[in-house]
């Protein structure tokens, strides 16, 4: 049990890790919290410093939660409450982190990298149509709720244990609670789309 224990405490503290802020700080000097949309992400990242840092945000975001999940199948197996909680360890890191005065950002990215670690089928299948909504509206944020709220319901029709099928539901809870804002915005037209640009020193709201 303590093993379980320490590997979702490494999995928290591997999710805090912002990639975003560490990047801003290190190319521009600034806290990227502070432009923008104010958000500690991939998307952020796009509209204050571009695509190449957006790509490597992205990148190592996801690569936080593909590792949280493995560090917990190692400890507990695949498709275990272990895993399962270990992947949420990291998304509520990347949401909440320790080292940033749990100022994070939406966690989209890392739960792109647990889902599509634990139940990658369905993860597949709602990221598609996810993409496709973000091509066509060009609301990162509304693709991104269609992708947490679409794999679990993939998720029914495939092979799965019953933390995986939980496991979703609580990051659907997450998501949505998170964007919250986003989702009041998108009723009101007022959500920023992908490709708008942030003017240094604004923060867009």
């Amino acid at each position: 049990m303590a093993f379980e224990l320490l590997v979702i405490v490494i999995s928290y503290l591997l999710g805090s890790i912002s990639f975003s802020v560490l990047l801003a700080r290190l190319l521009k000097g600034i806290d990227i919290r502070q432009y923008g949309s104010g958000n500690a992400g991939a998307t952020n990242t796009l509209r204050v410093m571009g695509k190449g840092p957006a790509i490597l945000v992205l990148f190592l975001d996801v690569l936080k939660g593909i590792a949280a999940v493995w560090l917990g199948t190692w400890a507990g197996g695949w498709g275990s409450w272990v895993a399962v909680v270990c992947g949420l360890a990291a998304i509520i890191g990347h949401n909440w982190p320790v080292y940033f005065h749990f100022r994070g950002g939406k966690g989209i990215a890392t739960t792109i990298g647990v889902m599509a670690t634990l139940v990658f089928w369905p993860a597949l299948i709602a990221g598609a149509i996810a993409i496709l909504a973000i091509i066509l509206t060009r609301y990162v944020s509304l693709g991104s709720l269609i992708f947490v709220a679409l794999t679990p319901v993939c998720l029914l029709f495939t092979e799965h244990t019953t933390p995986e099928l939980w496991g979703s539901l609580v990051i659907v809870v997450f998501a949505f609670w998170r964007h919250r804002s986003n989702i009041v915005k998108i009723s009101q037209g007022r959500e920023n789309k992908i490709g708008s640009k942030a003017k240094e020193g604004n923060r867009v709201v």
